[in-house]
């Protein structure tokens, strides 16, 4: 995370966490019409865009005495993550227990360094995935994306 998403996240957390939101990513980066802050928020029930706007206009003002990016001008958006997004926490690995989850890793595995398969325990440094050929147990720091697998 860089300085900008980190003091971000410190200081909207507790009025998402407030609102009944979990807070599950922030980026900050360029696009075509200029730099972007995103907020990507989540709730058991899932995510409207009544539920974005409401956390838009909660988070507005604190951003505005923040003033993370030191004057330059950024736009502010607030989203769900999407059934795609990226599973970072404990909390996402909660969620998706008993699902398949797409793994891409750092450095290969079993000759591998893509896995799919069923998510069946998980702890601080490890995810252990039920694939069709066998149980890999794939440690958190060299797993470059996870993710739900969407099959189509």
């Amino acid at each position: 995370m860089s300085k900008i998403t980190e003091g971000v996240t410190q200081a909207i957390e507790p009025i998402v966490t407030s609102l009944g939101y979990e807070i599950v990513d922030v980026t900050y980066e360029k696009r075509f019409d200029g730099y972007n802050l995103t907020v990507f928020i989540d709730s058991k029930e899932g995510i409207s865009l009544d539920d974005c706007e409401k956390v838009h206009v909660a988070i507005d003002e604190k951003l505005d005495e923040l003033d993370p990016t030191n004057g330059e001008s950024y736009i502010l958006n607030v989203s769900s993550p999407g059934l795609d997004r990226p599973i970072k926490t404990n909390k996402d690995l909660e969620r998706n227990m008993g699902f398949e989850l797409e793994a891409s890793l750092y450095a290969a595995v079993n000759k591998s360094k893509n896995f799919v398969g069923k998510l069946i325990a998980f702890d601080d440094n490890t995810v252990t995935l039920e694939t069709k050929k066998a149980t890999v147990e794939l440690e958190k720091s060299n797993i470059a994306k996870l993710c739900r697998y969407i099959e189509f």
